[in-house]
């Protein structure tokens, strides 16, 4: 499993050396570096701390949904699981982060099926709030309406679905008809009820705003940064770049969207006027401290995991 982990960890570093390089050789790497140099360093350690209030916050949410589904295990196993799905940060839209129920049915023995729905949910709530920065966003500065109504529609669509519950069993009717996927029918049955206790409107409701809480600080580090580069953009305008720009990049489904969110967020700064020097240097800065961050926090957390609790071992049985 950790060697799987590393080889995609790998792959996405080559990836990203490519893209920077690419950004880099467009923006004229000699620009690029002065521009590096008038970045006020010592603001570093604070935007890093906002990225870890991003990870504190959402942790909040993981734990209240392990509560709500009555699964029980330790504040403390459920911090140490959550904080080590963040090395799967890299993967399409976070869904990687699925480590995490195998995890907890490392410690608790809960099965997959029952928590797996739980990393379906986290990326609901984060998109439902993403979209909430960037709705106001688009219709303020009248742009990017077209893709956040789009987005707005499936999501909500998701979730009509999953609550209509005469509906969501008649599809799952459907699907027993399936000699394939008959013999996982119960699992199915499992992570739906799963979903639809996660997705009744009052957890909804406070999940996501926790979520917008959380990402609120990520959006707060990015105008930190862009301030600091005197892009003259207040922060409503930087919460629109940001929020608009991680969504593009998830729906990409490119590994923690590389290349779509760094190419949105250098060509909206651009798009306002300021060099390109100085718009990939701040995108640079951002996505080291929220997207590589997170990554070099899971990597240590999973490390410690495996000395508390031994090698970690995905092993798959028909109770998942």
């Amino acid at each position: 499993m950790i060697q799987k982990i590393r080889k995609k960890i790998l792959i996405s570093l080559i990836l990203a050396g490519v893209i920077y390089l690419v950004f880099t050789i467009y923006a004229d790497y000699r620009n690029v570096i002065i521009a590096f140099s008038r970045f006020s360093w010592i603001l570093l350690p604070v935007v890093l701390m906002l990225s870890m209030m991003n990870y504190l916050t959402r942790f909040l949410k993981w734990d209240y949904y392990l509560n709500l589904l009555e699964v029980k295990i330790k504040k403390t196993d459920s911090f140490a699981i959550f904080m080590s799905g963040l090395i799967m940060s890299i993967t399409p839209g976070k869904f990687g982060e699925l480590l995490k129920s195998y995890l907890v049915k490392e410690v608790s023995g809960v099965p997959i099926s029952k928590t797996a729905p739980i990393i379906f949910v986290e990326r609901i709530t984060d998109f439902l709030s993403l979209l909430i920065i960037a709705v106001s966003g688009a219709y303020i500065f009248n742009y990017g309406g077209f893709v956040v109504v789009a987005v707005s529609a499936f999501f909500a669509f998701i979730v009509i679905v999953i609550l209509n519950r005469k509906l969501a069993l008649s599809i799952l009717s459907f699907v027993e008809r399936s000699s394939f996927l008959k013999k996982h029918i119960s699992k199915l049955h499992n992570a739906y009820e799963s979903s639809y206790t996660m997705l009744k409107p009052a957890p909804l409701f406070l999940m996501t705003m926790l979520s917008l809480i959380s990402w609120g600080f990520e959006c707060l580090g990015y105008y930190l940064i862009i301030i600091n580069f005197h892009i003259e953009l207040n922060i409503l305008w930087a919460s629109f770049i940001y929020a608009f720009s991680t969504i593009v990049g998830a729906i990409s489904m490119m590994p923690g969207g590389l290349g779509i969110t760094e190419g949105s967020l250098t060509y909206l700064v651009i798009n306002k006027g300021y060099s390109k020097d100085v718009a990939f240097a701040s995108t640079f800065i951002i996505r080291v401290v929220t997207l590589w961050f997170a990554v070099f926090v899971g990597i240590l957390s999973v490390a410690l995991y495996q000395k508390r609790y031994g090698k970690i071992i995905v092993e798959l049985d028909e109770g998942d």
